[in-house]
């Protein structure tokens, strides 16, 4: 597939980055989207907000495929600015969506697996669960997911926009804060600190996906459904997770091991979702990644663990 062109928004994130050297590792060329980080050169400027600087960075590269990472992500923030969250999970993947079918352009809009109740014994959900999300962010990704789906059928291209669902993700980070899992390694180093007492959620599951392995399907299912000659057969919702299962305490643990510092200062929290909170996290939102086997698209993970030890370079015999 040399020779052909991606575009990236939110290119200077956590998974955007990855995403960008995925199809850079497969000699594609590559352009990226970002605002407050952009270099202007391999990463544009653009608010995505702005219709016209939008489509003014699309007919500047010429994609043939864009990957649309960009997003209002963490739960808490959202709910603190619902206006602003659906400005940039809805309306701008709304404009988005209407402009690179317009331009004939393939969209893989990353949403995640928040759109899913996550109630008890639910778990694993196919692509055609019915979505039911417990927060604004789960919801404004969901809404993102219909509009990016009826932009594409409103052009009578459908097959050329599609959905990916992910986890919760880790990975090469700038910030540990970027990562709802790399942050946790901040929170064992603190643990260390004399007097220091940290309840830690033992309740809900989560299946760490790296970012690495959601950039490489982002190219294979580029590259897959580019070559179809028809797409309009193919699916438009897809997943992809890990099978690793861990709930935040599990991981603090495993940093612990892994880093040999002791974890005895940070308490299980079994309690579950404040019902009193604003934002209610799922229980259990597991992926099923039956359709890419069925495009027969590689649905491997890095260990979690293994991945890990390696990042901190913690290697034991």
């Amino acid at each position: 597939m040399s020779g052909k062109t991606a575009l990236v928004t939110g290119a200077t994130g956590l998974l955007g980055r990855e995403v960008v050297r995925a199809f850079e590792r497969a000699n594609w060329n590559v352009k990226g989207t970002g605002y407050s980080r952009a270099d202007g050169v391999s990463i544009l400027k653009v608010d995505l907000v702005k219709e016209n600087e939008v489509a003014s960075a699309l007919d500047t590269v010429k994609p043939q495929a864009v990957v649309h990472c960009a997003a209002n992500r963490f739960p808490d923030k959202c709910d603190k600015d619902p206006e602003g969250t659906r400005a940039i999970n809805v309306e701008a993947t709304r404009k988005l969506a209407s402009l690179c079918a317009n331009r004939d352009i393939f969209l893989i809009y990353i949403s995640t697996d928040y759109v899913f109740p996550g109630k008890p014994g639910d778990a694993p959900y196919e692509a055609d669960a019915k979505p039911q999300p417990t927060n604004l962010y789960g919801q404004t990704k969901l809404d993102g997911e219909r509009v990016v789906i009826e932009e594409y059928q409103n052009a009578g291209k459908p097959g050329l926009g599609v959905v990916l669902r992910v986890p919760v993700l880790y990975g090469d980070a700038e910030l540990p804060s970027e990562s709802a899992v790399n942050v946790l390694l901040d929170t064992v180093w603190k643990a260390q600190e004399p007097g220091t007492k940290i309840k830690m959620d033992h309740w809900a599951l989560r299946y760490p996906t790296n970012t690495e392995d959601v950039g490489r399907v982002c190219h294979d299912i580029s590259v897959k459904y580019l070559g179809s000659d028809d797409r309009s057969k193919l699916p438009n919702i897809l997943q992809f997770s890990s099978e690793d299962k861990y709930t935040k305490y599990e991981i603090c643990k495993v940093f612990g091991d892994i880093m040999g510092l002791p974890v005895t200062e940070i308490e299980p929290n079994t309690e579950g979702n404040d019902p009193n909170a604003s934002v209610q996290r799922p229980y259990d939102c597991h992926l099923s990644t039956k359709r890419l086997k069925d495009l027969g698209i590689d649905v491997s993970t890095q260990d979690f663990t293994g991945w890990w030890r390696w990042n901190v370079r913690a290697f034991r015999k």
